[in-house]
Order: C-alpha cells, then sequence, then structure tokens
C-alpha cells in the first residue's frame, strides 16, 4: 500500500522535520519585465524566453497552463494539482521558497559518516541560487544544470545506508564518479536549520560510464526497493511485509512512485528529446503544449516531494525544464552502419507512432497497444492512453515497454516473447504480450528495422 510507504518515510523523517519548518530566506528575484512579449512559437529560443517571462510573473498565465495541461482531470496527480496550484491567496503558492544550501556528497562525506562524525555543512554558505534571473537561454541551462545536481528533492535516510556500506551502495547503484563524487546524493542544510544528506534528479537520471558523469541517461543500475529493504533488514527497523514484498519486484532501474495502492512499477527514462513530446510522463499525463507544462510539472514535483512545506523558486524550476531540454546523448565511439531496407520498413509500419523528431508521439490507446493497462488505467496519474517513447539512442535504452519487460531490440521484435514459455524478461518467466507492431514482418525484414533502430 503506497499509503503506508508514503506513512512509513515521513514516520522515519519525523524526528528530523518540525511541523513548522523555517527554511532560509530566498534572495530577492531581479526585478522583471511589467509586460510579458507573448511569441506565437513557444518553442523558439525567443518564445520560450517570453513564455518563462509569463510562467514567472502571471498568476493567471501558471492556473490557465495547469489546467490545460492535465489530460485527465479526475486523476490523483490531476486533482492534487487543481486543488492546491495557481490558487493566489490559498494552496502551495503560500508556502515558503526554499532556496537552499547544498553540495554534492563524496567520497569523504561517506568516509565522514562511516567514521561516525556527523555531517558539516557551513551554514553560512551560499544558497544553490543567487538571486539574480538569467537573460539567456544559456544562462537559464547553466542554472538548470545546478538544479538538476544539487536542489534536494527531500531528505533520504537510505542514502546515508548506501555511502556507509559501500558493498550496499554498489550493488543498487549508488556509487562515485571518477572524481569522487555521487551524482545525485547531496549534504544540505534543511528546511529545519539541519544538516541532512538527500537525493536530486540526477540520482536516476544520470548514467556513471567509465567512471564519467553522463546526465540525461536513465540509471538502470539503481535499485531503489533493494536499497530500502537493505536498510530495513539490517537496521531492524519496522517495514510493512507486504511493501517488502512489492519492493522485491521493483528491481533494477524500476520503482513505484505513483499516487495510488495499484501495482505499477515503471522503468527509468531517459530524458533526450523532451521537446519534441507531445505529452510528459509514460501514461501521457500531461499534454505539453509549451514549455511552461515542464516547468510546472517540474515546481510541483519538488514540492510534492518535499512533503509540501516548502516550494522552489520559480526560477529554479524553469531552469531545471530549460537544462532537461537542452539534454542530448554523447556521441557513440563508433557510428553504425545505415540500414536503409530498415529505414523503409520503420517509415512504412512504426512512423504512425513514432513520428516526432525524437521518434516519439501523441499517446495512444492502451487497447491499441496492449501492454501491461496497469499504469495506464491506474487511478494515479492514469489516462487510458501510453505514449510512444522517444527512440533516440534506442539502442541504450534496455529494458523496454514502460515498465521493463523486454529486455533486448530484437525481443521487442520477436514474436517468441508472447509465448508463455518466454524467460528472458526482467520480470520472470511469461509472455509479454502487446505491442505488437511488426511481429507479422519476415525475420529478414525485423532484423533490419532492429539494425535500423541501433543507428537512431
Amino acid at each position: 500500500m503506497k499509503v503506508l510507504a508514503a506513512a512509513i518515510a515521513l514516520a522515519a523523517l519525523a524526528a528530523c522535520r518540525p511541523d513548522d519548518p523555517k527554511p532560509a530566506p530566498a534572495p530577492p528575484p531581479s526585478a522583471a519585465p511589467a509586460v510579458p512579449v507573448v511569441v506565437t512559437d513557444r518553442w523558439s529560443e525567443t518564445g520560450t524566453l517570453a513564455e518563462g517571462a509569463r510562467y514567472l510573473d502571471d498568476a493567471d498565465f501558471r492556473r490557465s497552463s495547469l489546467v490545460e495541461s492535465l489530460v485527465n482531470p479526475k486523476n490523483t496527480y490531476s486533482r492534487q494539482r487543481l486543488s492546491s496550484y495557481g490558487l493566489r491567496t490559498k494552496g502551495w503558492d503560500l508556502l515558503p521558497e526554499w532556496n537552499p544550501r547544498s553540495v554534492q556528497a563524496t567520497k569523504a562525506t561517506a568516509e565522514a559518516l562511516r567514521a561516525g562524525r556527523p555531517l558539516s555543512i557551513d551554514e553560512k554558505a551560499a544558497p544553490l541560487w543567487d538571486g539574480a534571473r538569467p537573460t539567456t537561454m544559456a544562462g537559464w541551462v547553466a542554472l538548470g544544470r545546478e538544479v538538476f545536481f544539487r536542489y534536494p528533492l527531500r531528505v533520504e535516510i537510505f542514502m546515508n545506508w548506501a555511502l556507509t556500506h559501500p558493498d550496499v551502495g554498489e550493488r543498487v547503484g549508488v556509487r562515485p564518479d571518477a572524481a569522487g563524487s555521487y551524482p545525485g546524493v547531496v549534504e544540505f542544510i534543511d528546511v529545519d536549520g539541519k544538516p541532512a544528506l538527500g537525493l536530486t534528479c540526477a540520482l536516476c537520471h544520470t548514467d556513471i560510464a567509465a567512471g564519467r558523469t553522463v546526465p540525461g541517461f536513465a540509471r538502470r543500475s539503481f535499485d531503489y526497493g533493494a536499497l530500502r529493504i537493505a536498510y530495513h533488514a539490517d537496521t531492524k527497523a519496522w517495514v510493512d511485509p507486504d511493501l517488502v514484498r512489492r519492493m522485491k519486484t521493483w528491481g533494477p532501474g524500476r520503482a513505484d512512485v505513483t499516487e495510488d495502492d495499484d501495482e505499477d512499477p515503471v522503468a527509468i527514462p531517459d530524458l533526450w528529446g523532451l521537446r519534441h513530446q507531445t505529452f510528459l510522463t509514460q501514461a501521457g499525463t500531461i499534454a505539453q503544449k509549451g514549455p511552461v507544462a515542464l516547468a510546472i510539472r517540474q515546481e510541483t514535483q519538488l514540492l510534492h516531494s518535499n512533503h509540501q512545506k516548502v516550494r522552489p523558486p520559480r526560477v529554479l524550476a524553469w531552469a531545471l525544464a530549460m537544462y532537461i531540454y537542452s539534454l542530448t546523448p554523447p556521441e557513440r565511439a563508433a557510428v553504425p552502419a545505415p540500414n536503409e531496407r530498415g529505414a523503409e520498413l520503420f517509415s512504412t509500419y512504426c512512423r504512425g507512432c513514432h513520428e516526432n523528431d525524437a521518434y516519439g508521439g501523441p499517446a495512444v490507446l492502451v487497447a491499441k497497444v496492449g501492454t501491461d493497462p496497469a499504469l495506464a488505467n491506474g487511478g494515479a496519474r492514469g489516462t487510458g492512453t501510453y505514449r510512444p517513447p522517444a527512440l533516440v539512442r534506442v539502442a541504450d535504452a534496455a529494458p523496454y515497454f514502460h515498465h521493463g519487460a523486454v529486455p533486448t531490440l530484437d525481443d521487442v521484435l520477436s514474436p517468441a516473447r508472447l509465448e508463455a514459455s518466454y524467460a528472458k524478461s526482467p520480470l520472470g518467466k511469461g509472455a509479454v504480450k502487446g505491442h505488437e507492431f511488426g511481429l507479422d514482418l519476415p525475420k529478414d525484414d525485423r532484423a533490419a528495422v532492429v539494425a535500423y533502430l541501433r543507428t537512431l
């Protein structure tokens, strides 16, 4: 039961979270234009900067954009936001802004914790944001990178366990890069003024390849369920047995973070090509009619993760969105050979859904896709649809489907996965049904499509 899981996590943090936090005051924002410029092309650099000004300065625009973006106003995700966001005199608008003092955790942090020394952060250290609003896209992206790596989503006691038990950390994907930093783990001054360890966006959305941190790649080795299970097993802290059972089913690169009691863990996605997508989240929960949709998504995610006690300065939410839009995969060491036959087949059989510049597309009814419908029809974020994922660097994105059920591209286009005897799924033996597009093609044609996908 996810509600119980959330209550357990909150109870664990109660000792270091007072009911009435007093966050460090945020520096005042710089003066904003009195009348924001409205540009028809919201995705040009000029249009995006103008939309950013409207998001920051126009409360009515924020509220109307939220309402416009929520595909299913009856699911939990939408109802939470409609009842709390953009209301001026109540709800989340009344939360204090939180501009934290935060530094990336390092091997030195882990060594100090293992030695029993408390976290120590200079309380006079500068906050993450200096209060100056960027004026160029490069400036927004640079600030957004700081947010991505350093803005704490919440206090996370399980990160302490990963750093003080390096064998556990290595096993669950919480490990340092070659420079000795733990991407996505930060030391920070919490809202109650005490040092704490927390996680940031980078924990799930960076990979560590050959010791180098690569932002944008999903960290498919991160096993949040296994980390929590190890913590409770070793500390003997009570945890609901049913929650343990559920977490054991997650596995690396998957977690169940939705706001209902359904069992619908999802695979961590890569962040490539997000600006080309017309919908956000695997279930197409948010219509992305302009960049403001992602900014509101980030703003509400940050405040919700921090238990609705504080909210981020909107400048930081907009900057984070701009950084995410800027992400592109690193160059390949070797570029795969082109496959013209595969390109032709892809255009004929796949482009109807994977139609945009990132090879994603509009949401598709779950009945048409035919994969596990739990997430699409769930009470938390369900819309009755799935969003075709972007296929940029899809060769590096295994396992596949929204829940990570298929291990290889070859298996995606193999009729063998529809059989009850199929035993290659990371989720266990049994058929992986759905997404049967192209499975009736001859074997050589399916191989040609796979070869083409490896070039994207």
